[in-house]
């Protein structure tokens, strides 16, 4: 039986081994993260998972521990797959597939290479996500592709919801795709280059709120990083209730006035660049989430 090596970590890493392990295929080594104490654990753990299986598997990461490579060498397998791995897999350990390493990515590429790519959609007010299968080269989410497939997003939906649709088009390739990798015949489609987008990470401090900018793309901030993600945040109010705003969920509002600026309190709206936004829940600093309106926010307050 054809052997495989998976990388993988979160939801995705979860599905695509868990459709391995009820296919019966032999998977010989999972190599997956620790899980990080500043992080929200929102997803289901990949080493929880590989450990009920009965398969080997390692937490230790490939620039630290040079016997990783020694060991997927050992294993000589026929395919090396990546489903959420969080770092770039060298060319030289890859090589050790017979019939090639390929990833599960979180966008339609070539569009959003790189991290984060549920998020930086939400962010750009995408209608559309998904997954795409590829072949992994030396540069990042470049090779060929294998499947893709899109998946809708609502005006509303938060990139967590987003992720939810994607979780569900990875597996589904996989499963449609998995035979043909094995049996080395999966079809491999170059990508457009002309059409590639790049994104890096993102960090706590990219959810700061400016309310200069338009409406819609305060909102899709929001939508973006909303919980379990560190959230869209503004400065608060200098009225006793200071600190930083989380706002979670917004939309657009009619109004108009000096951006940051609290026009209305049931609802909360509060102006921004070119009208306002109405704040639908939020928190402040490390309290409970609550409607906007029950903040007790007055008009004419600024924020941010």
């Amino acid at each position: 039986m054809p052997g495989i090596v998976l990388f993988g970590y979160s939801d995705v890493g979860y599905e695509c081994l868990d459709l391995l392990v009820g296919q019966g295929r032999d998977v010989r080594l999972v190599v997956t993260h620790e899980d990080s104490p500043s992080e929200a654990k929102w997803f289901r753990s990949v080493r929880e998972l590989a450990s009920a299986a009965g398969i080997e598997t390692t937490t230790a990461e490939l620039k630290d521990d040079p016997s990783i490579e020694a060991r997927i060498a050992g294993l000589a397998p026929d395919l090396i797959l990546s489903c959420y791995y969080r770092r770039m897999i060298p060319a030289r350990i890859l090589d050790h597939a017979r019939l090639g390493a390929f990833n599960m990515h979180g966008s339609l590429l070539p569009k959003y290479r790189g991290r984060a790519p549920v998020n930086w959609a939400i962010l750009h007010g995408e209608t559309q996500v998904g997954a795409t299968l590829h072949r992994m080269v030396k540069r990042a989410d470049a090779g060929d592709i294998v499947d893709a497939e899109a998946v809708p997003v609502g005006p509303e939906e938060t990139a967590f919801e987003a992720m939810g649709k994607v979780v569900g088009a990875a597996r589904r390739i996989l499963t449609r795709q998995i035979d043909a990798l094995l049996a080395g015949t999966a079809p491999q489609t170059p990508q457009d280059e002309a059409q590639a987008t790049y994104f890096g990470g993102r960090t706590p401090e990219d959810g700061r709120i400016d309310w200069t900018w338009p409406a819609a793309r305060i909102v899709n901030l929001v939508r973006a990083v909303a919980a379990p993600f560190p959230g869209a945040f503004s400065d608060g109010p200098s009225t006793g209730k200071g600190g930083r705003l989380f706002v979670w969920r917004a939309r657009k509002a009619t109004g108009s006035g000096v951006p940051g600026t609290v026009l209305t309190t049931a609802p909360l709206a509060v102006a921004c660049g070119d009208g306002a936004v109405e704040i639908l829940e939020a928190s402040l600093d490390a309290g409970a989430t609550v409607p906007g309106a029950a903040l007790g926010l007055a008009a004419g307050v600024r924020i941010g």
